[in-house]
């Protein structure tokens, strides 16, 4: 029978001394001091009535007993810590906390009107935004880390992955007022040949959009500068560095006298989408926001 008083903190400290071989190492590791570990060591020790671990003035070893404890002890905290954070996963759904994820162009164009809204309408609702890459983004909602994420759409089959379209998105040419293209009310594709470029890099959802729109039109895109975020764009932009192929929801324009935004040509879109795991359950809370971007976002046309 397992002593009485054995605690699961001598066991955690057990196992970061295994882990990183020393005492000192093993409290950093804990937020623990060294005289602590020790204490909490020889305590389990003697609980147990064998020796867990050989000291030398170089090193720290578990033993033959210690060994034999640490393996299964792994595994058994392991499943410990997923239990402890599922459970506060239904703490957190029953407080009504709902987890996003947004890429960022939806970020600044779509949620700070949903999150506006939410708070008249569900003002107990707290809603923690997490403004993530694509790829990031995607990687939360596989990891339970967030409830649901609201992306670019994914093309490829993703059997994990349920998505629920919200609305079409165009793209927009941003260039300086002064360029030769900024006074045109509608550009194609074609247009850009031989400018510059300042496009989202490929950690974004739109990137492979741009790169497949300009292949089908037979076109190579003269890349000047790769960037995460449209803010650095715009800068870019108006440093004179190129020209920017942007979606809709990175307006409006920080500097309406130096930038000018003009349509791309009709067909060129994104779909923005809500994005959940399959066949999981959200809470009622994550559910009722769920809801309400869907409802809140109606399609947008092209500026």
């Amino acid at each position: 029978m397992l002593a009485h008083h054995i605690t699961l903190r001598q066991l955690r400290v057990l196992l970061a001394v295994a882990e990183q071989e020393g005492f000192g190492r093993a409290g950093d590791s804990i937020g623990l001091s060294q005289p602590a570990v020790s204490q909490a060591i020889r305590s389990l020790e003697a609980e147990l009535g064998v020796k867990l671990l050989d000291r030398t003035t170089r090193e720290v070893v578990l033993t033959a007993a210690g060994q034999s404890l640490v393996a299964p002890l792994r595994r058994l905290l392991g499943e410990l810590d997923g239990v402890l954070d599922e459970a506060r996963g239904l703490g957190a759904a029953a407080r009504g906390i709902v987890h996003v994820a947004s890429a960022p162009t939806i970020s600044g164009g779509l949620m700070p009107q949903v999150l506006a809204a939410a708070l008249q309408r569900y003002p107990e609702l707290q809603v923690r935004l997490a403004d993530r890459s694509q790829q990031l983004a995607i990687e939360a909602v596989r990891d339970g880390s967030v409830d649901f994420a609201v992306i670019v759409g994914i093309e490829a089959p993703e059997p994990d992955l349920e998505q629920q379209v919200l609305f079409d998105e165009g793209f927009v040419v941003i260039c300086p007022t002064s360029h030769a293209l900024a006074d045109r009310a509608q550009l194609a594709l074609g247009d850009l040949a031989g400018w510059p470029l300042v496009l989202l890099d490929h950690s974004t959802g739109s990137r492979p959009l741009i790169d497949r729109a300009f292949a089908r039109a037979g076109l190579v895109p003269q890349v000047a500068l790769d960037v995460g975020h449209p803010a650095t764009a715009f800068r870019m932009v108006q440093a004179g560095l190129g020209l920017s192929v942007l979606p809709a929801l990175s307006l409006p324009l920080p500097d309406t006298q130096a930038l000018r935004a003009v349509p791309l040509e009709a067909g060129f879109s994104r779909q923005v989408v809500l994005a959940r795991r399959r066949q999981r359950s959200l809470s009622p809370a994550a559910q009722r926001l769920w809801a309400l971007i869907a409802e809140l976002s109606l399609p947008r046309p092209t500026p």
